[in-house]
């Protein structure tokens, strides 16, 4: 037997709000695996999610008994690099005038002042939001795009810059993609595809530049889509669960647990020869050139 093991690990994943998205179930994986989880959640959601967390409302259970234990939780918000990087609106928001700490260096800091150096041996982006994803491309304003790519792709990188000095030998990044980083994906809009061309692009580069400054592995899984509570803002994303199911050359859509289950091989030893990847989970939905034949009813 090969076991995914990661006992002893420390896992940051950034970008976990809820119980219903592919974030946690990477946790749920990767604490299953044994490693101790640390999680980054935006601001706007923190008190949501730490009482929705005291209370009870979310699954902590893990296969074969016992339940997800979470080391401690960061407010992050991988759209600044800086507290300097935070406009003064944002500053004294209600959400965040109470909060201090929450950027992408500060909670490096942090990190190292919890645990020492270095302290991490996983590093999950879970991040992405684009505030005009609802417009067709055509219909995209400049701020909007560049919304979109700063905080779904570019946040990788400043991640990487900062959290990889933190990281120990054979460690590693898995972020999250989607299949309009490669193909026309009507709906998706407001620059999120350009987004996710960008973070796929990255994790090639970056899989050279960090393998060589700081040993760690860097790849992405290219998720079929999950009605979760983020991806609720595309609006469609029913009907796009929907098509793939009907579509994919396994005829069932994706669960958030085959995502995690995926990232915690990559994080794993089973998967140290695998940098620079984009790994397709989705069924196999990315291999199909045209929609797929009715399925035959058994005679």
């Amino acid at each position: 037997m090969l076991p995914i093991d990661l006992s002893g690990k420390r896992a940051f994943v950034a970008g976990v709000a809820d119980d219903r998205g592919y974030g946690w179930a990477i946790v749920r994986a990767l604490a299953q695996a044994g490693a101790s989880i640390c999680v980054g959640t935006w601001p706007p959601v923190l008190r949501i999610f730490t009482k929705s967390l005291e209370r009870g409302k979310l699954d902590r259970s893990l296969p074969g008994g016992g339940q997800i234990e979470i080391e401690k939780i960061y407010p992050f918000d991988a759209v600044f690099d800086t507290q300097a990087d935070v406009p003064e609106d944002v500053r004294t928001d209600k959400r965040y005038i109470e909060l201090t700490g929450y950027t992408i260096q500060e909670v490096a800091d942090q990190l190292r002042a919890d645990y020492g150096t270095p302290c991490l041996d996983v590093i999950v982006h879970s991040l992405a939001n684009g505030p005009e994803v609802q417009r067709p491309l055509l219909e995209t304003s400049r701020g909007g795009y560049l919304a979109a790519v700063s905080a779904s792709a570019y946040s990788m990188v400043s991640m990487v810059q900062r959290l990889g000095p933190l990281v120990r030998p054979g460690a590693s990044l898995v972020s999250l993609s989607y299949l309009a980083a490669e193909r026309v994906v009507p709906g998706y809009g407001g620059g999120m595809s350009s987004a996710k061309s960008a973070l796929e692009s990255d994790t090639r580069t970056l899989a050279y530049e960090a393998g060589r400054k700081f040993g760690m592995r860097v790849n992405t899984i290219s998720a079929g889509p999950l009605a979760s509570r983020a991806a609720k803002a595309i609006g469609t994303i029913e009907k796009m669960v929907d098509y793939y199911r009907e579509n994919a050359a396994l005829p069932e859509a994706n669960t958030a647990d085959e995502v995690g289950w995926a990232a915690a091989f990559l994080c794993s030893s089973l998967g140290s020869g695998i940098t620079g990847e984009t790994l397709h989970v989705d069924k196999g939905y990315h291999i199909m050139g045209m929609p797929a034949a009715p399925q035959l009813t058994p005679p």
